[in-house]
């Protein structure tokens, strides 16, 4: 049977407008249609302030973080760097779609969910729950306390945490490269995959695009000249920042937000960088690919209605055999 053309246009807007309102509440735009980020309540702080804090407190500070969430990645990675597993608690949260929050496994300071952790905390109405988090538990039976749910001050915090023998990824004579990389990135490559994903309208988009591209080319002319890493000669911060954009790309950002202009092999130097972070040691331990589709293609509704999730690598080391598998021979030479 044929559906009637007007059917068919009165159902496009409606569902226009349905998505508008559920995009409103995911993803805020501002009036040409480029996805803006919301600022956190806990962003700003002086760092040395909050390590000593961190530090002082009776019990080991908790780190939240979701095997999903690429700016919890970056914390994570800095964790496993630096070894610190027996400082701060590494503590993993779930997402739950059909309420759209993250959610523990087992209840922590009876909170089943990650918002009702931020509320007792202190956290403003407002304030949404995100990861990653830093947070110190507090006393027993007292209040816990959120330091820093920013991901970029986290890297740099954790960093800082005292560990003998340990690596710095912020050694003191890259620290203006580092910043300079982060200031470079965080809007076209890291937000970007998001502004394209987000885009309210194809001129949106378009211009997301084109500055993301605009990124990797750069990212590949720099590794090509300096490398092995963004810095040069040692993995920094800065190689930590990116990866986690990088690393999702073929499983989530090109099928879902649209990022499939050209496949990262055209990139080499970029490639071969992913493939070296990739084999860090304990790296690969905080990559779940089978996570990261079921996370992003379940839960973001308005982009995935349908819930579906693709096949792909189940872990790490499937996800590694893949990419050693796509790599052209015109690369392996």
């Amino acid at each position: 049977m044929t559906v009637p053309p007007l059917l068919v246009a009165t159902a496009r807007q409606i569902w226009r407008w349905q998505w508008q309102r559920l995009m409103d509440g995911l993803a805020p735009a501002d009036s040409e249609g480029n996805f803006c980020r919301r600022p956190s309540q806990f962003a700003g702080r002086p760092l040395e302030p909050l390590l000593e804090r961190a530090r002082g407190s009776g019990r080991r500070p908790w780190l939240i973080i979701g095997r999903s969430c690429p700016w919890a990645h970056r914390t994570w990675l800095v964790h496993q760097l630096r070894g610190l597993e027996e400082q701060i608690e590494l503590v993993l949260v779930d997402p739950d779609p059909w309420a759209g929050r993250w959610v523990f496994p087992q209840p922590k300071l009876n909170c089943n969910s990650l918002l009702q952790l931020y509320r007792q905390a202190g956290a403003e109405t407002k304030q949404r729950a995100t990861v990653p988090v830093l947070l110190d538990p507090g006393p027993v039976g007292g209040q816990p306390e959120i330091l820093s749910n920013e991901s970029a001050e986290l890297v740099q915090l954790l960093n800082r945490w005292p560990a003998v023998g340990q690596p710095d990824l912020e050694p003191a004579g890259d620290r203006d490269a580092i910043e300079i990389w982060s200031q470079q990135l965080q809007t076209p490559l890291n937000d970007g995959v998001y502004r394209c994903g987000f885009a309210r309208n194809q001129q949106a988009f378009d211009r997301a695009e084109a500055a993301l591209y605009a990124a990797l080319e750069q990212i590949e002319q720099s590794l090509s000249v300096r490398g092995p890493w963004l810095c040069g000669s040692a993995l920094t911060l800065a190689d930590v920042r990116v990866f986690p954009t990088l690393i999702r790309w073929e499983q989530v950002y090109a099928p879902l937000f649209g990022c499939g202009r050209q496949p990262l092999w055209r990139y080499p130097a970029l490639w071969q960088w992913r493939a070296r972070m990739l084999d860090q040691p304990g790296v690969m331990g905080t990559c779940y690919p089978a996570a990261w589709r079921r996370d992003y293609f379940g839960a973001l509704f308005p982009l995935q209605p349908s819930g579906r999730v693709p096949g792909g690598p189940a872990d790490a080391t499937a996800l590694r055999q893949l990419l050693q598998a796509q790599i052209p021979s015109t690369m392996e030479k």
